[in-house]
């Protein structure tokens, strides 16, 4: 029914004319998928917790014993919002927690729900009972003999270790996977009936299961009262007052009293609330990782979070910045880092505190200032708020790339696989520059979604949509008027000189998303050019102000008002190129359902404006000025000689892979979105490699019907040499000495039993007995080659091959 409603109504979006009538029938449509797609576990109940008998002899500890088995075999499905059941297995608190039948993620439902996040939301057990969670470690009524047994935790595992994968096999029908699948979340007196029902759904679910030696240790655990230890710490006395010091400065330096202080504090927290802080001075191993919090304490006393939905809401009395530990076990779609030191701080202080510039009065936390940021803070210098972004442009593209937001097919539907971005030159950019340009458009620059009901939608989709067009038409006017003889490269910002952060790629991998510093692939469909207003529209529409637990009108203004922030990328991009070849390339990029979306969407396309770049008639002219850019910024692209290979290229066989589309290389429409590639060196070492496949489509402009605009045939593969993605789709290992058969053979794969051969000599089967060590050997190199982004890769997507 999800699927029909969905394509139903982008068929009809599809239609011309329609004017308000589309947003009318987008409300009464989304509604009746709400309606028709309410969980039907959702529940009010509140559970009791029955407290566990804990014997006086403990042979196993948790942090020493059982938390490395969590980590090896369920945190890579049980961590973040998407953890099944909401049962998060990276803290220890997550486990004492339990489940929930509650969804996090949910397309359907029709008005905001209460935020159930860990740390945050709930501080004892009895919190969560309260909130509808249940316990997996003990079960109300039961004998100490019975308690171990009957707990939810111990009866999955034992199903699951009683009813084991077929060693080596794919994985039959029964098994449901993906991230759209149903999850049951049984509690323990409904537990008899689901294990009737699904004798295979056990724990881990879908792959290879506990070894005896585990099991035995997580019975015995259980029955002896799952006592949860106090963590260890891993520092010495010298090291834990390095890290205080550090904690101290920062904390000072965030919670000064003055208002131009009190400003910039709140500035930085709403742009770093989602990052993993680390010190980057002191060298302490391991590294210890923070978050920043607003707290309605200050120190020394203990941190009390400011429990609000979204980061700019009103806290309602008086806060304070503070630096949180952070003690869960780290996951790499969830630990996007960022690093504070000396050099930092002395950038914050020239940036913002430096500067002769006044505050009159705070901002407040009312709808205008919380959908509208360049109100919020107008009193921040523009340069000084764009320059900060730049400086770690990648950190704030990776918040929304892999954020919350970018969870789903529809949620990415409105960016291309795979995509080249930059930046304008704040020097040149006119928001940033010209201060007559910048009181006319603030006004303009609000954002959807603060009003969450469903009978908003319309109305409000109708009025940011609007604001938009007369913003970009403003723009377009302003731009014609300061480089009346076009912009040249100058106009794109240069990393001041040594900041590869100016040059991005963005992936899509069908229901997720990565970014990485560089170009890496072929050249692009379309590319990127960020101004200010564009980049800091995109950080608080899909990390700020998204709410998780919104309501599908919510989702639905927040993922409409992207697509609008891409088409704004792309036509800031068409500027360099000449103005009478603008329109056919534009229409290239929005072929088919794209131009009616162009007509009745978007802003009127700048054909007026010249480019001061030269160009030569006789070749296409986006690939004239990639290589234009690629010339002058070289310094700050690294080389990609896989996916862009000019010489000497039969020494890596993977460059083949990437050397042609789909309809040359039919093996390509057989792999997965991203497909981890393990190669087995002489010397006991081994090379990881992901293998991305870009999916083409006639356009992006849609959130649904993504088969009716899919071009198969154009497909191609970027190979990368290290592991980009936190949610990889299946894994290949390979000895080198065979890696060039293996790609001989995987190009070639024209159908599904010949990929079977291919996956039974060299594939990483979920069933095989020694899954679990292939998998975790993306954790493993980027321990050894990029330590502070390692983390626990997801496994939900894994397919059952």
């Amino acid at each position: 029914m999800t699927d029909f409603l969905a394509n139903s109504l982008h068929r009809l979006f599809q239609r011309p004319g329609l004017g308000l009538l589309r947003c009318i029938l987008l409300g009464v449509t989304l509604l009746a998928l709400s309606s028709g797609c309410q969980n039907e576990q959702d529940s009010d109940a509140t559970y009791e917790e029955a407290p566990r008998p804990q014997q006086l002899v403990q042979h196993f500890q948790f942090h020493r014993d059982i938390k490395p088995i969590l980590e090896q075999k369920c945190v890579a499905c049980h961590a973040c919002n998407d953890a099944p059941c909401q049962l998060k297995l990276e803290a220890a608190s997550g486990l004492e927690r339990g489940a929930s039948k509650h969804k996090v993620y949910d397309g359907g439902r029709a008005e905001d729900i209460a935020p159930t996040r860990l740390h945050v939301d709930g501080h004892s057990v009895q919190d969560w009972r309260q909130q509808g969670f249940y316990s997996v470690l003990s079960t109300p009524g039961q004998t100490q003999a019975a308690d171990a047994k009957a707990s939810l935790l111990m009866q999955m595992l034992t199903l699951g270790y009683q009813n084991p994968v077929a060693v080596a096999e794919p994985l039959d029908e029964r098994y449901r996977l993906g991230i759209t699948r149903q999850s049951q979340c049984p509690t323990p007196d409904e537990f008899a009936e689901y294990a009737d029902d699904n004798p295979q759904g056990g724990m881990p679910y879908g792959v290879s299961g506990l070894s005896a030696n585990e099991f035995n240790t997580v019975k015995t655990w259980l029955e002896q009262g799952a006592v949860i230890d106090q963590a260890p710490t891993p520092f010495t006395a010298a090291q834990q007052q390095q890290i205080q010091t550090q904690i101290e400065t920062w904390e000072s330096f965030l919670n000064q009293p003055d208002l131009k202080s009190q400003l910039v504090a709140r500035y930085l927290y709403e742009h770093l609330f989602l990052a993993h802080l680390y010190f980057s001075d002191i060298g302490v191993q391991p590294t210890p990782f923070f978050q920043l919090v607003r707290s309605y304490r200050n120190a020394p006393e203990p941190i009390e979070v400011v429990a609000t939905v979204r980061p700019n809401d009103d806290p309602g009395r008086p806060i304070y910045y503070r630096l949180r530990p952070i003690t869960d076990t780290l996951v790499h779609k969830t630990h996007i880092i960022y690093g504070l030191n000396d050099q930092r701080m002395q950038r914050y202080r020239a940036l913002f505190l430096q500067q002769d510039w006044q505050v009159d009065s705070l901002p407040g936390y009312d709808y205008q200032h919380a959908s509208n940021p360049f109100l919020a803070f107008a009193a921040i210098p523009a340069r000084a708020r764009y320059q900060f972004m730049l400086d770690s442009a990648e950190y704030f593209t990776r918040t929304f790339i892999r954020g919350p937001v970018c969870r789903g097919q529809i949620a990415t539907d409105v960016i291309r696989d795979q995509f080249w971005v930059m930046f304008e030159d704040p020097a040149q950019e006119q928001y940033v520059s010209n201060q007559d340009h910048r009181r006319k458009a603030t006004p303009l620059l609000g954002l959807p979604g603060e009003k969450s009901h469903i009978l908003d939608l319309g109305s409000e989709w109708l009025k940011y949509q609007n604001k938009r067009n007369r913003y970009r038409d403003l723009r377009t006017r302003q731009y014609h008027r300061a480089f009346n003889q076009g912009l040249s490269l100058n106009n794109i910002w240069d990393g001041d000189g040594h900041n590869n952060n100016a040059f991005l790629t963005v992936f899509r991998h069908h229901n997720s998303a990565s970014v990485e510093r560089g170009w890496w692939g072929r050249n692009p469909k379309t590319l990127w050019l960020m101004d200010y207003p564009l980049f800091e529209r995109t950080y608080y529409e899909l990390v700020v102000n998204f709410n998780v637990f919104g309501s599908v009108s919510h989702q639905a203004q927040t993922r409409l008002y992207f697509d609008l922030i891409r088409n704004g990328g792309e036509t800031n991009f068409l500027q360099l190129l000449p103005p009478q070849q603008r329109k056919a390339i534009y229409h290239d990029w929005y072929a088919g359902s794209g131009k009616i979306k162009t007509a009745i969407a978007y802003h009127t396309l700048d054909t007026r404006t010249p480019t001061a770049i030269p160009f030569q008639p006789d070749a296409p002219v986006q690939d004239q000025l990639i290589a234009l850019v690629q010339d002058r910024f070289g310094h700050l692209l690294p080389a990609d000689p896989i996916n862009r290979c000019r010489q000497h290229c039969e020494q890596n066989p993977l460059t083949r892979l990437a050397s042609a589309p789909a309809a040359q290389l039919p093996g390509i429409g057989f792999l997965p979105d991203v497909t981890v590639l393990r190669v087995d060196q002489a010397d006991g070492d081994f090379k990881l490699y992901s293998l991305i496949r870009d999916r083409a489509h006639s356009n992006v402009a849609f959130m649904f019907a993504e088969e009716d605009r899919y071009q198969p045939d154009e497909d191609s593969v970027t190979v990368l040499d290290f592991p980009i993605s936190s949610y990889p789709n299946f894994m290949f290992r390979v000895p080198q000495a065979e890696l060039e058969e293996f790609v001989k053979t995987l190009i070639m794969i024209s159908t599904e039993q010949e990929r079977g051969k291919l996956v039974d000599r060299w594939g990483v089967r979920r069933t095989d007995a020694d899954f679990w060590n292939n998998f975790h050997s993306g954790t493993r190199f980027l321990n050894q080659h990029r330590p502070l982004e390692s983390g626990i890769f997801d496994l939900n997507r894994y397919v059952g091959w």
